[in-house]
């Protein structure tokens, strides 16, 4: 699976754990998964973060850029609920009320190991 990473508005944590996936502590790529650096290159979109209204505009931008069928997956309480930032003025909603959504980890912010498992559970919906 190529992943294409788009991280909203947030407190960046999620971001770290998903680079932390990288190391080779985790390694993903052990199990095909492969972040890439073009939303047109990727099977799979991972969204974290709060939603706001220019994050909205540029997700639907890179959901539309991506070769379908895609598979999105919302990451962090913030990518599937908003989180913390719901109530806030700016709060666009969370991902599935933008674009649709196939796969949810949440977690403030989860554990790599939530990363790679709901990848993997992913993986065998598709196949």
């Amino acid at each position: 699976m190529w992943v294409f990473h788009f991280g909203g508005a947030s407190c960046n944590n999620c971001d770290i754990e998903i680079l932390d996936c990288l190391t080779p502590r985790y390694d993903v790529e052990r199990f095909g998964i492969k972040l890439v650096g073009s939303p047109r290159h990727a099977d799979v979109l991972l969204v974290n973060g709060s939603m706001n209204g220019r994050d909205k505009s540029r997700l639907l931008d890179i959901y539309e850029q991506v070769t379908k069928p895609v598979y999105v997956v919302a990451f962090g309480a913030c990518g599937c609920t908003g989180g913390i930032f719901a109530e806030g003025l700016p709060f666009a909603g969370p991902v599935d009320t933008i674009i649709p959504v196939d796969a949810y980890i949440p977690g403030c912010p989860p554990k790599p190991e939530a990363m790679i498992s709901g990848l993997m559970k992913l993986s065998e919906t598709i196949k």
